[in-house]
């Protein structure tokens, strides 16, 4: 990668990353800047075209969580900087590959760069999905009692993980893979998944 590229990208766009809910700080995008690169390596891309896009992958949250995979895309496709090293259509992918990422799009990406970022997005450990689960309702839903965090947590995790779940992957990936599959076995556990879940909510609030 070219080294005034990263270090525009490590002190303008991953540091944004600081602003943003505890399932979505800098430790997050460095995940997905690292998956994306391992899951390229089996694909003919460009490298500093998939290190961008792991970059700016959430920065719409900085707009707001529900259109970010828009604004996301807009931003990037905007910023002036990146122009100095791509080309119009270079980030016309990149801008669609950020649109596509939304675990809940019911239609496949339309690059394959659009696929890695999703797949790297998706980073499917059981136990990292409840605790970013429990971050974001601490965020996003201040105002719940425990009980009603829990049930939350409980419900998205079956609406978007389970047999059912919206999210789909589209890559196969033997790691995510095997994570959903550790996921549908919890869930047929409700036991043991909402004492998961109660142990990272009570860690949460004893540290806020």
């Amino acid at each position: 990668m070219k080294a005034e590229l990263k270090i525009y990208l490590d002190q303008n766009i991953i540091s944004m990353y600081q602003e943003f809910d505890m399932a979505h700080q800098e430790n997050h995008v460095r995940k997905v800047i690292e998956q994306s690169l391992e899951i390229a390596q089996d694909y003919d891309v460009n490298l500093d075209m998939v290190y961008v896009i792991a970059c700016y992958h959430d920065i719409g949250m900085k707009f707001g969580r529900s259109d970010h995979h828009l604004t996301g895309g807009l931003f990037l496709y905007e910023d002036d900087e990146l122009k100095h090293w791509f080309n119009e259509g270079d980030r016309k992918i990149m801008r669609e590959a950020i649109e596509d990422h939304r675990a809940s799009k019911e239609e496949p990406p339309r690059t394959i760069y659009g696929k890695i970022i999703a797949e790297a997005d998706r980073d499917i450990n059981p136990d990292i999905i409840i605790l970013r689960t429990v971050q974001f309702g601490f965020k996003h839903y201040p105002n719940l009692s425990e009980e009603e965090h829990l049930q939350r947590s409980v419900n998205h995790i079956k609406e978007k993980y389970g047999p059912d779940g919206y999210l789909k992957l589209w890559l196969k990936t033997k790691k995510n893979q095997d994570g959903l599959n550790k996921l549908h076995a919890l869930i047929l556990e409700p036991d043991k998944l909402l004492s998961i879940i109660k142990a990272h909510y009570q860690n949460i609030k004893i540290n806020l």
